[in-house]
């Protein structure tokens, strides 16, 4: 999702908030606002594009795996990192089993294998860097997928049974995307579909 720290839906009124505090006002809050170790973060919308693509990919993964021990999330469920003390909004989640939530709150995760971003240009070097490392943090994580809403480009970082991760590059439409913790694949042609380039030349 979009970040943004010029404006604000939540009225912040001090520099830190619990966790408890921040989820109460979320609920009430018209937009969407991240949680960062006691600071609030509001996000803007996404483009059209950054919408299909996380409709996509989501949409593909929903009728690849309705038959197996998977949990699609898009959007509006929450992740909380705990190590960090993070709450986040990411674009699709994969979850194996059944969700590990947030003491009782049933629209909070902790436990996603599959983790993807569609990227933009406040957010792809946050996407790659300190979010990257939080969401490093899930013992669970297996998998990040990078999405760039502006070419057909895809970067993949995969976990090694040595804890190591692994980045694949996909720039060509015809090239097959292989998620590897979920034994599933297709190309970029059909996460790319329906996706106009040029109503991304001023995304944010």
């Amino acid at each position: 999702m979009e970040l943004q720290t010029t404006s604000v839906e939540i009225k912040t009124v001090k520099a830190y908030y619990t966790p408890e505090e921040y989820l109460e006002l979320e609920e009430k809050a018209d937009g969407k606002n991240e949680y960062h170790d006691g600071e609030i973060i509001p996000m803007t919308g996404g483009t059209t594009n950054h919408n299909k693509l996380a409709l996509n990919l989501a949409a593909r993964l929903n009728l690849a795996l309705e038959e197996q021990d998977y949990e699609v999330y898009i959007g509006d469920v929450k992740l909380w990192i705990s190590r960090y003390r993070e709450f986040t909004y990411p674009d699709v989640m994969v979850i194996q089993g059944q969700p590990v939530y947030y003491s009782k709150n049933t629209t909070i995760v902790t436990n996603p294998r599959l983790i993807a971003e569609v990227l933009s240009k406040s957010t792809k070097d946050y996407d790659q860097g300190d979010k990257f490392l939080y969401y490093r943090s899930i013992p669970e994580f297996k998998e990040y997928i990078l999405i760039d809403q502006t070419q057909y480009y895809v970067m993949q970082y995969v976990k090694t049974e040595q804890n190591q991760w692994i980045l694949t590059e996909y720039d060509t439409q015809d090239a097959v995307l292989t998620l590897q913790s979920l034994n599933l694949e297709f190309s970029l042609r059909q996460l790319y579909k329906q996706i106009n380039f040029a109503e991304s030349v001023d995304e944010v």
